[in-house]
């Protein structure tokens, strides 16, 4: 199925990173101002909660990231030390850099000293003291590919694979020596330290406690197997975090260092790296960016909000406001915590099957929920929407669109579905029409309904009469036909990797491709306002497209989004972007030329598509089906 496709290929194209700026609004006299307690009016400002607000790609892999002052410091695998400028943090710049002989993974600072974990060579001692020129001063080679460095005076802890635990003599920043090791059972990944003891990540055998009160002869004293892979972890006051991979975040108690025990745990995505600040968890989640936990009750960690990041997030620290992640290769990235909270999701239905396009019309939403065709849902209360009605399509309904008294379904290999919904609680299918080929997307104006038919291209169906629709027309795309609209005398056609595509349809018998705009990424999902049409393009984002002169459109402007950009709407001076593994994004588009991302919301699952009515953004996320936000205030 081409939707779990879709899913597949984003782990493989999240390549590029933007610079994304923080902005002020102010919520209009329509609705009272909502803050991040999400109470108030009709609508909410995204900039309140938790987003990214500047980034910096580095040369190659961003893998481990500390924080001094004005600078950050960033082990970007083979490029070794980069030193970004971090004073306005929504443009953080490099200035300087020293290249490691290895592949830097890890990396601590402590006075004028990064300290990086550099693979096969070890560790790597860097003079900082004038930032926009590092200079290596010292190394010591260690057994085994050094992957993660702690510091606690005179010593360097470093994590180094299959030979565990090795203790550095930094006295002598120049002249560092091996002075004890203590072999972990597995292969150690990550090190932390307070006080007498030194605690690895273990991927292998989960936590272990080392008693390093004798440097020179470390000893396992405790451990705690975790349900995951442990590739990362930090210890605060009597507990420690571990980033267990596809087991989420494990909270150990470690009171008696000797008997460490998990008292909690909360389930993400693929957990790496994991800081803590104050009551708070901050934990990078692979392809799902960053999240925000809870700890105020260790034993029960709770999910409080989140952040899509461009690619793998990895290594995280925080300082003052602001978490600072290496995001592998699309660099360093800032994010404002000021409020850790994402914005809340304050009603959903999960549907049967797997929500992947949506429509609202009056006091209902109309959900194409795949093997389960479509699903009527009463959102007359939006904090309590209810599926009222349903009917089963022949295939899998990917796209729908509602006209009077009947809803329209791109239905796969079944073509276009129509289906009578006067009645809500009892929709009907009443006529269809099959196209050559896979039915992904439909619009409907006036007397036609426009089916975008994947490698078969658009096709034009006259349903003036609804229970006998019939295709009088198509043209074939360059590339796959996956959303579409109209305006006027023209559809709008995304065309996978052909972009846009323009077709002339003022003789819907004869329609004829008149122009074109080839995007950066892959066209899923197209709407228009006005004289712009707006694209979800896959890897690339927002496209913005100029289409004043239908024959020729222009890009004019663009924001990459987090993850892989598949559904779109827009109300106002704002798009809304349905971005797959980073939830909603909210974007301004007052400045067509220059969209700004001004923040997101998470969703339960995969967002699919994205409708807008009245103060309420209506998304479709996968296997969570409809789940419904409040939208950005006016300015």
């Amino acid at each position: 199925m081409r939707v779990f496709m879709l899913v597949s290929r984003l782990s493989l194209v999240c390549l590029v990173s933007v610079l994304f700026c923080l902005l002020l609004a102010s919520c209009s006299d329509e609705s009272s101002p909502v803050g991040p307690d999400g109470v108030g009016g009709g609508c909410i400002d995204y900039e309140d909660y938790i987003h990214i607000v500047g980034s910096c790609d580095t040369p190659d892999e961003a893998r481990g990231v500390a924080v001094s002052g004005d600078y950050a410091y960033v082990a970007d695998r083979t490029s070794g030390l980069q030193v970004l400028d971090i004073s306005t943090p929504g443009s953080p710049v490099i200035v300087g850099s020293a290249d490691t002989p290895s592949y830097a993974t890890g990396i601590a600072v402590s006075g004028d000293y990064a300290y990086v974990a550099d693979g096969f060579s070890g560790l790597q001692i860097i003079d900082i003291s004038t930032p926009g020129s590092p200079v290596i001063v010292g190394f010591s080679n260690t057994p085994d590919h050094a992957h993660s460095v702690a510091i606690s005076g005179d010593y360097a802890y470093v994590a180094a694979a299959e030979s565990g635990l090795h203790v550095i003599d930094i006295s002598t920043p120049g002249d560092p020596v091996i002075v004890g090791s203590a072999d972990t059972p597995g292969s150690a990944w990550s090190v932390d330290v307070s006080g007498d003891h030194a605690y690895v990540a273990d991927n292998d055998a989960g936590l272990q406690v080392i008693d390093i009160s004798t440097p020179g002869s470390p000893v396992i004293i405790g451990s705690a197997d975790t349900p995951g892979y442990a590739r990362g972890l930090t210890v605060s006051g009597n507990f420690a975090y571990v980033a267990d991979s596809n087991s989420g975040l494990q909270v150990i108690d470690i009171s008696t260092p000797g008997s460490p025990v998990i008292v909690g745990s909360v389930d993400t995505d693929y957990a790496r790296g994991v800081t803590v600040s104050g009551n708070i968890a901050y934990v990078t989640d692979g392809h799902s960016g960053l999240q925000v936990i809870d700890i105020s009750t260790p034993g029960s960690p709770v999910v409080v909000g989140s952040v899509g990041t461009p690619d793998n997030a990895r290594g995280v620290t925080v300082s003052g406001d602001y978490a600072y992640i290496a995001n592998s290769e699309s660099g360093l990235q800032v994010i404002d915590i000021s409020t850790p909270e994402s914005p809340a999701i304050v009603g959903s239905a999960d549907t049967p099957g797997t929500a992947l396009g949506l429509t609202v019309s009056g006091d209902f939403a109309y959900v194409a929920d795949a093997s389960y065709g479509l699903q009527v849902i009463d959102i007359s209360t939006p904090g309590s929407p209810v599926i009222v009605g349903s009917a089963n399509t022949p295939d899998f309904a990917r796209g729908v669109t509602v006209a009077g008294d009947y809803a329209y379904v791109a239905d796969r290999n079944s073509g276009l579905q129509v289906v009578d919904i006067s009645a809500p609680g009892s929709p009907v299918i009443v006529g269809s029409v099959d196209t050559p080929d896979d039915a992904r997307g439909v619009v409907v104006s006036g007397d036609y309904a426009y089916v975008a038919d994947s490698e078969s291209g658009l096709h034009v169906i006259d349903i003036s009469t609804p229970g006998s629709p019939v295709v009088v027309g198509s043209v074939g795309t360059p590339d796959e036909a996956l959303g579409v609209a109209v305006s006027g005398d023209h559809a709008y056609v995304a065309a996978y990797f052909s972009g846009l595509q323009v077709i002339d349809i003022s003789t819907p018998e004869t329609p004829v491709i008149v122009g074109s705009a080839d995007t950066p990424g892959y066209a899923l999902g197209i709407t228009i306002s006005g004289n712009l049409v707006y694209v979800a393009d896959g890897v690339s984002g927002l496209q913005v497209i100029d289409i004043s002169t239908p024959g020729t459109p222009v890009i004019v402007g663009s924001a990459d989004t987090p993850s892989y950009a598949t559904g779109i709407a827009v109300s106002g001076d704002y798009a809304y972007v349905a971005d797959q593994s980073s939830g909603l994004q909210v974007i301004d588009i007052s400045t067509p030329g220059y969209p700004v991302i001004l923040g997101s919301g998470k969703t339960s699952e995969s967002a699919m598509g994205v409708s807008v009515s009245g103060d309420y953004i209506y998304i479709a996320a996968s296997n969570s089906g409809l789940q419904i936000m409040k939208r950005q205030c006016d300015r």
